[in-house]
């Protein structure tokens, strides 16, 4: 993707964004959930089981077909939807989807992951237990502030070159992953994307901050303190090692403009969940705020001003590239789409289709069970995405916002910890960590299998979810 063709793309969202009302009608033709079977489950099952398999099955034909298949399974929805139920009652459940979640979600990692991506850290590190995990620990940090994707890709090629001259340097990669790819990520609306879907659907910019960091310091403090011990046995066992390719060097950062950007976007992501004036405006029975509007519009200039401002040397250095985002953004228009018939469903809860599972995570006195919402949410979000996952069990638990951060926080809380901490079970399970394989394997480092990997994620993460059902959601 150029940046004229970028460009472009952004500017076509914000106009959306902008159009003034194109019908005003008190009732929305929204899609009665109780008329819905499983079948209409099919395509969102069949997008995200593409997105696990086909990487792996059929990588040349994945690479460059992945648009075609997310927008074939997108079809299965939207015209049986405009079959059966009409034109305008379709186009009025896209056009929610497209203006209230997925343009929203989209720009704002598009923000991060071009704000980052002009971000580049120079110089060599040594890598020793006590530099290595004092870097994980930064990223983990930051994680929560700049998103995983962006955290990852700042620091994943400064881990690599310290580790050069390591011979026992897989465990750093992997626990990289669990750490700054994922679990680093709970503490706010950037740090994940499952997260900032949830602040899309009105929980609060900080309760993130302050329900989940409990969970998130019980893992980082076990994964971290796990790992110097791992990697002070190998550095041992290595004992003297070759010469540095890459002699230790000081450390500066360039494109320092974006950090101010990336404080930029801190600051317009909160305004916009804190300043409410009341203003709103409807596209075709979809209410906009401005607020949010505004917000939107505020990230795509930032993205500008990153592009403009950010020397291509810098970009180069970091070997930036729009692939990863026009993959992201081609994917999750199908995801968007195809999860609406499910969402749908499960706002009716025991009189739809999805009645057994509403069951399965209710206890007899009608009280969520929060461990069944941690370990489904989680599971799922090790094999599929946990963006999607998220939002599906968000609205199992009953979509209410405020009434998720309130009686049942606790629910939130395990839905949160289920898809933010899992999606690390597997190089599948969140988009940073196949962007983290890539980027190691590139540098000629081989990484375990898909298998392999979740061997490391089993013995290690497992156990640790475990001790975190026994600690907070009994």
């Amino acid at each position: 993707m150029t940046r004229g063709v970028l460009l472009a793309t952004l500017g076509v969202a914000v106009a959306t964004l902008a159009l003034p009302a194109l019908a005003a009608s008190p009732d929305a033709p929204a899609i009665d959930g109780r008329h819905l079977s499983l079948l209409w489950i099919v395509p969102f099952a069949g997008i995200l089981l593409s997105i696990a398999i086909m990487p792996l099955a059929a990588p040349s034909f994945w690479h460059h077909h992945f648009g075609k298949v997310s927008a074939g399974w997108a079809l299965l929805v939207i015209v049986p939807f405009a079959v059966m139920f009409g034109v305008s009652t379709a186009l009025y459940e896209i056009l929610h989807l497209m203006l209230l979640d997925y343009i929203p979600f989209i720009v704002l990692l598009l923000a991060l992951f071009t704000v980052t991506g002009g971000i580049h850290i120079k110089g060599n590190l040594h890598g020793s237990p006590s530099m290595n995990t004092a870097v994980l620990a930064i990223g983990t940090v930051l994680a929560g502030w700049m998103g995983t994707t962006g955290a990852s890709m700042l620091l994943i090629r400064t881990v690599i070159r310290a580790n050069d001259d390591r011979k026992h340097k897989i465990h750093v990669f992997v626990f990289f992953i669990f750490l700054v790819s994922n679990v680093g990520g709970a503490l706010t609306p950037l740090g994940d994307p499952p997260l900032f879907l949830g602040f899309l659907k009105g929980v609060s910019f900080f309760w993130p901050t302050t329900h989940l960091f409990g969970e998130m310091l019980v893992c980082a403090i076990v994964l971290l303190a796990l790992f110097y011990a791992l990697d002070s046995y190998w550095y041992r066992k290595e004992g003297h090692l070759k010469r540095d390719p890459t002699p230790e060097s000081p450390v500066r950062i360039e494109g320092g403009f974006n950090i101010i950007l990336l404080t930029a976007i801190v600051g317009v992501v909160l305004a916009s969940g804190t300043w409410n004036p009341g203003v709103h405006f409807t596209v075709f029975h979809v209410t906009l705020e401005l607020q949010h509007v505004l917000r939107d519009v505020c990230l795509v200039a930032i993205c500008v001003l990153s592009l403009k401002l950010t020397s291509r040397r810098v970009r180069s250095e970091n070997s930036f590239s729009w692939g990863p985002m026009a993959e992201v953004a081609k994917l999750f228009v199908g995801i968007f789409i195809t999860i609406a018939p499910a969402i749908a469903i499960l706002k009716v809860g025991k009189d739809g289709a999805l009645a057994p599972l509403v069951a399965l995570v209710t206890n007899p006195d009608g009280q969520p069970n929060d461990i069944w919402y941690f370990w489904l949410t989680g599971i799922l979000s090790s094999f599929l995405d946990n963006a999607p996952t998220y939002l599906v069990f968000f609205n199992l638990a009953g979509g209410d916002a405020n009434v998720l951060m309130g009686a049942l926080a606790s629910t939130l809380a395990a839905i949160s910890c289920g898809a933010v901490f899992m999606g690390a079970n597997t190089y599948i399970g969140n988009a940073p960590n196949f962007m983290v394989k890539a980027v190691v394997e590139e540098s000629g480092i081989r990484m375990p299998s898909f298998f392999g990997y979740m061997a490391w994620s089993c013995a290690i993460l497992v156990p640790l979810f475990v001790l975190l059902t026994f600690m907070f959601f009994r």
